[in-house]
């Protein structure tokens, strides 16, 4: 009678059994055991997530499930080699592989396989750790760490553009001095001078004057100065935003349309730091059209209540809705030389003067159109 109770009594679990069954519930890394030949025999919760199997899904199948196509290949024979010669590839050292998931998407994993004698035969544990949320902190801080790099060298061109402003600015002075000169001696001693030469010689003293005040503007663009607001006229800084920008390529194949209300009304700004966005509106817009046959910019001004609106438009073929969202986002550039730090600058320094940047994208035979509103001098703000 008891023999026949005994052989139907169902075998209580172990100890051992219950904390087994623990460990593969909780263990945050993938556990998966396979026999002698590459049979599931375990596979973890954690597995269970990474894969998207269950575990009577995969429990007797080969481990090549889990494998992309080029490792499963050869798996078997890395196996058998193995029980062979016991020459070991993988078996007491961790490394990074690819695995492959239920629905076929191959990820980075990092795999430690050891080996257990059991009185069932010999049985591999594998322990695996996703290693996608490293993988993309270890890309982040690649690419903080090269656009840092990148900060450093723009500092050092900064510094270098304002001591070649300084440099170029001394012979360009001694040029002027020289040509007055001449024009003076051609003025005494009844000295004369062919009409001719004279003009020309006007017409240099002149460009050499613009020169040395191109200069002195690249220096105060460039230079690391507090901000400093005073009353300031939109059209002229356009006027100087323009001229340093023109300064190049484009000025033989694009046409600049300017629409300026009449009497209009001085904003509170700093010049230097409104200029700045002025520059880079005006630098993306050319961007857009360079090789166009027709290409040009429309740059208007007008009054909107108490604040001054320039608008800047061009006629390339608008924004794509998939890059509008991240436009005014730091590091989001699509220019493969850009930071991606122009417009969110600007926006930041068009927000910090009590304004705003703002974009209609365009499209549909429009080009991009930016609106940067500015405030008035207080003395001219309504009540």
């Amino acid at each position: 009678m008891r023999s026949d109770l005994s052989d139907n009594l169902v075998q209580a679990p172990t100890v051992s059994d219950a904390r087994l069954s623990s460990v593969l519930d909780t263990a945050v890394d993938g556990i998966v055991v396979i026999d002698d030949a590459a049979r599931i025999l375990v596979f973890s919760a954690a597995c269970e997530r990474l894969f998207g199997y269950t575990s009577a899904e995969v429990v007797g199948r080969n481990v090549k499930i889990i494998m992309p196509e080029d490792y499963a290949r050869d798996h078997d024979s890395f196996v058998k080699h193995y029980l062979g010669t016991g020459e070991a590839r993988i078996i007491g050292i961790g490394r990074e592989v690819r695995a492959r998931n239920k629905s076929g998407k191959e990820f980075p994993v990092e795999l430690s396989v050891g080996e257990a004698i059991t009185p069932e035969g010999r049985q591999f544990v594998g322990i695996l750790r996703d290693l996608r949320p490293r993988k993309i902190q270890e890309d982040r801080l690649n690419r903080m760490q090269s656009q840092l790099v990148h900060f450093a060298r723009m500092n050092a061109m900064d510094e270098m553009g304002a001591a070649i402003a300084h440099e170029l600015n001394q012979p360009l002075t001694a040029v002027m001095l020289y040509l007055q000169a001449v024009n003076r001696k051609t003025e005494t001693n009844d000295g004369r001078i062919d009409d001719k030469i004279r003009e020309i010689l006007d017409k240099t003293i002149r460009e050499a004057r613009r020169a040395g005040q191109i200069i002195q503007r690249m220096r105060q663009f460039v230079e690391k100065r507090e901000a400093e607001r005073r009353s300031v006229d939109v059209p002229s800084l356009i006027d100087e935003a323009l001229e340093l920008v023109l300064l190049g390529q484009y000025t033989l194949s694009v046409r600049v349309i300017r629409d300026d209300e009449d009497d209009l009304p001085d904003v509170d700004v700093d010049p230097v730091q409104v200029q700045q966005i002025l520059v880079n509106l005006m630098r993306n817009a050319l961007e857009v059209i360079k090789g166009s046959d027709d290409g040009w910019i429309r740059i208007a001004t007008r009054r909107s209540g108490d604040f001054i609106v320039v608008e800047v438009l061009d006629s390339g073929p608008g924004i794509p809705a998939a890059q509008l969202r991240n436009l005014f986002r730091a590091f989001s550039s699509t220019k493969k030389k850009g930071l991606g730090l122009g417009l969110a600058i600007s926006k930041s320094i068009a927000q910090s003067h009590g304004g705003d940047l703002t974009v209609d994208a365009g499209g549909d035979g429009r080009g991009a159109a930016f609106t940067l509103r500015l405030p008035l001098v207080c003395k001219d703000v309504a009540p």
